[in-house]
């Protein structure tokens, strides 16, 4: 058996690194094994994955589409191969000399798998090392030190399960996938993308669009008077309030709605010309709020999404903050606290803290504390909560506070006392006598919290207040004003991301883990836009190709089934084998109806697909204008009829176009919105783009350092005192508005000189008094319409952009200079050359002299780069 150090696996280096300083007291250091991070102290080293470093996939002679039929997917084998090589590595050559390996993966069905591939690379080159498995919910110190005191056996039935869900989406995800693409000859980047889970929820989005197209409003009619009370009325006070017409319908039920217009009128006409309304009845209640549930990762994402997160950019938050040991783990069923949590204590861990200790406090003072259940109890996680390791404001960044103090605020709601509110509702009549015919009613409610309970540390949920006065029964109030308002009936909303995630939840599709990735797949392939989710056409076209010619494909009934198998294989009910033949039984059948209809569900598709790609009509011919792709990869605009009409639109360079649908009143053209991940933005009417870009004029504010004659250290000043013709240099930086609506520093020489330099896509550029020394160029600013957003102070152009490729690089500024990389930057640094402006000034000779391997006439070459 080998002495060497013990290993410890974690499924990220951010865990691997907190875990490590957490056994090791803080003395841990970093190595670098095949360019991966190891921590090592004492007699132990931890290494961190990355997620899945193994992955399944068919042979490589599967890979080629036209080659293969997307059907023979169902049957093909499937192998496992590395997908992070230099990990991989890295684990085998640990794991040698191991003496003994820890498994420290999160604890859920796709940690387990994970740390079964794990377990699988360790036993390739060591059979005899002991592996054990430790579990954890948080990564704080007393749990880490818990579970690695307490270690367990690795729960194959768990990872199997996890496995079959692998295997199953690889197969029907590829197969389906290649099928409909080939079906839509859309290949490439573009192809057609659809899965297990994919496909359900995405009928469930254009079901709910189909819902708002077909919905047919009805007109109806609503009856407002404002009231107020008289005497008696507190002079420093309102004493106004709006009431309501209502009625009784036919089934006894209040209703606020008139349906018949006549009806509507003449009631109104009684009210208008009422000057007062007799009070019929006053009651009062008082109401108990109770607070909410803990947090599961479904009602997580829900609470986060109040505060404008996506439910990808949430969970993504979560992860960072269990990483860092903040808040437990993210991914959970669970809205029962375990026995073992004392609230108590972990209040008592945020007294005397600057942001939460006062309400701590206050929880503490309670002379029992009792937490709040949910309906669901599960035994692996428990509720998303913080720990007792506090992180301060400075320690995180603005989005990260702010979602952990979400988490914090829900625990402390969670533990404390309900809001009670007082009821206060009025009904009053005006027209005819008490009771008569003709007599019309009116009702208010008002609230008022007597205690705020929960509120007083959950300012999430809403306490507003609505002001109704005291009154009595038979007190007369004046009839101040009337209103007759006409309405419509609604269409139901579109789904938002985290109401969309209950309804997955609800019917069984996806899991906790990996709902929020579905959705986000449906925006990354063009699905979706917009929030909440809108279809695109293409959408639309996918759903309903597969209703008419394989239902199962959208259909809950299979995912949540397999839902239900992977939980008998984590029982030991069911085995992998059983499961994945069951589904490629099931595959198979999809694809009788799927290949008997090739050429109409090719037809279905590539219709829609043009039509999601039709921004308009052409201004020059009259055809369609559609979205198109060169042969580098970039998108623009074409006319349909080419190549007899060659009207072209340039499009942005950054992201994937997506049409909206907002039109230009102007040119009756799509708007476009160019998807980009965090970086996405609308473009708008790419006509309105251009042509705003050919009226620009350029705004020159200095002299270009790549061709400007008079540019000291330039490469045409060189070449103008070789006395080549000076009229070759010359060029001038500008400011310019292009066509595809991008904006850059270029040079007024251009195509002849391309030297460029980016500028930001929003805001107006002012030109300040200010001048760069090192370049002579006037300093940007960056100013917006919004009166809150303090304006960028963006400097000179060349600068800027030096720090950004610096900062882009990760590494030192002097990396931003073609030709010099990390090893380079550090032989320039020894020899005193920190940055670009010590490096422009340095003696060629003299550098080389000092940099082994550096030439003088490569010194020149970076000198010339250097702007």
């Amino acid at each position: 058996m080998s002495q060497g150090p013990e290993l410890i696996i974690t499924e990220k280096d951010n865990a691997a690194r907190r875990i490590a300083d957490i056994l090791s007291g803080g003395s841990a250091e970093a190595e670098r094994e095949r360019g991966v991070n190891v921590y090592a102290w004492g007699g132990r080293r931890c290494i961190g994955l990355s997620g899945h470093v193994v992955g399944v996939d068919f042979p490589p002679e599967y890979s080629d589409w036209r080659d293969v039929e997307p059907v023979e997917l169902i049957d093909a084998p499937i192998d496992k191969q590395p997908t992070q090589e230099n990990i991989v590595s890295a684990i085998r050559l640990l794991a040698r000399r191991a003496r003994r390996v820890t498994i420290a993966t999160d604890y859920d069905r796709e940690g387990e798998l994970i740390g079964k591939e794990a377990y699988e690379l360790v036993r390739e080159v060591n059979d005899d090392a002991p592996i054990d498995r430790v579990r954890f919910s948080s990564i704080t110190e007393g749990e880490v030190t818990s579970a690695f005191a307490e270690p367990d056996d690795l729960d194959f039935d768990l990872a199997a399960a996890g496995e079959a869900r692998q295997i199953v989406d690889l197969m029907w995800g590829a197969a389906l996938t290649r099928f409909l693409s080939l079906s839509a000859r859309q290949l490439g980047d573009d192809f057609i993308s659809v899965g297990r889970v994919q496909g359900p929820t995405l009928k469930l989005v254009v079901d709910r669009e189909r819902e708002i197209e077909a919905f047919d409003p009805e007109d109806y009619w609503e009856l407002f008077a404002d009231l107020e009370k008289r005497e008696g009325a507190d002079a420093d006070d309102s004493a106004s309030f709006e009431a309501q017409y209502f009625y009784l319908d036919d089934d006894g039920t209040e209703a606020e709605r008139v349906w018949d217009e006549a009806a509507a009128t003449a009631a109104y006409d009684t009210l208008d010309a009422a000057a007062t309304a007799t009070v019929d009845s006053v009651r009062r209640r008082t109401r108990t709020d109770d607070p909410p549930a803990p947090f599961n990762t479904t009602q997580f994402i829900r609470a986060a999404s109040s505060l404008g997160y996506t439910a990808q950019r949430a969970m993504s938050i979560a992860e960072d903050l269990y990483t860092a040991g903040y808040v437990t783990y993210p991914r959970t069923d669970n809205t029962v606290y375990p026995d073992d949590l004392d609230p108590r204590e972990l209040l008592a861990s945020f007294a005397g803290t600057r942001d939460f200790g006062d309400d701590a406090e206050a929880l503490l003072d309670r002379d029992e504390i009792d937490p709040t259940e949910g309906d669901e109890e599960t035994t692996d996680h428990p509720p998303i909560h913080p720990t007792d390791e506090l992180p301060s404001p400075a320690d995180l960044g603005d989005d990260e506070w702010e979602v952990y103090e979400l988490v914090v605020r829900r625990f402390f709601a969670t533990v404390a006392a309900p809001a009670t509110w007082e009821h206060l509702r009025v009904v009053a009549a005006v027209g005819g006598e008490r009771g008569e015919a003709g007599e019309l009613s009116l009702k208010t409610n008002g609230k008022r919290l007597l205690d705020p309970g929960y509120h007083a540390v959950y300012p999430y949920s809403s306490a507003s207040e609505s002001f109704v006065p005291d009154v009595t029964e038979g007190e007369a109030l004046a009839v101040t004003d009337t209103a007759f308002e006409a309405k419509q009936t609604q269409p139901p909303r579109r789904y938002g991301q985290s109401r969309l995630i209950e309804t997955m939840e609800s019917m069984g599709i996806g899991t906790k883990a990996t709902r929020h990735d579905v959705i986000q797949k449906l925006y990354d392939r063009g699905y979706v836009e917009s929030d909440p989710p809108r279809p695109t056409r293409l959408a639309h076209a996918v759903v309903e190709a597969a209703e008419e010619f394989a239902e199962r494909i959208v259909s809950e009934e299979m995912t949540a089934q397999l839902e239900a198998d992977m939980q008998a294989i984590t029982r030991g009910d069911a085995s992998l084998a059983d499961v994945t033949a069951e589904s490629r039984e099931i595959l198979s059948e999809v694809f009788e109806g799927l290949m008997a209809s090739t050429d109409a569900v090719g037809e279905h598709l590539q219709e829609s697909l043009k039509a999601d790609k039709t921004v308009g009509e052409c201004p020059e011919c009259g055809s369609d204008l559609v979205i198109r792709q060169s042969r580098q990869g970039s998108y623009f605009v074409g006319c349909d009829a080419y190549p007899d009409c060659t009207n072209t639109l340039p499009l942005p360079s950054t992201g994937k176009p997506l049409l909206l649908e907002e039109t230009c009143e102007e040119h009756g053209l799509a708007h476009v919105k160019m998807l980009a991940g965090r970086k996405t933005f609308v473009h708008g009417c790419p006509l309105c783009k251009a042509e705003a870009a050919d009226a620009q004029e350029d705004r020159v504010i200095g002299v270009c350092p790549e061709c400007g004659a008079d540019h000291e250290g330039s490469v045409a000043s060189e070449t103008s005192r070789d006395g080549d013709d000076a009229a070759e240099a010359g060029g001038e930086l500008a400011i310019k508005q292009l066509r595809s609506g991008s904006r850059l520093v270029g040079c007024t020489r251009y195509p002849d000189c391309d030297y460029s330099l980016p500028l930001p896509r929003r805001g107006d550029i002012e030109v300040t008094d200010d001048a760069c020394d090192e370049h002579a160029l006037p300093e940007l600013r960056i100013t917006y319409d919004d009166e809150d957003r303090e304006p960028w102070e963006l400097g000179c152009p060349i600068c800027n952009y030096r720090e950004y490729q610096a900062e882009q690089a990760g590494g030192s500024e002097l990396e931003s200079v073609s030709g010099i990389g990390e090893k380079t930057a550090e032989k320039l640094q020894d020899a005193g050359i920190d940055d670009v402006p010590s490096l422009k000034e340095a003696e060629p000779d003299a550098v080389a002299e000092r940099v082994k391997g550096v030439g003088p006439d490569t010194v020149r070459e970076w000198q010339a780069k250097a702007d």
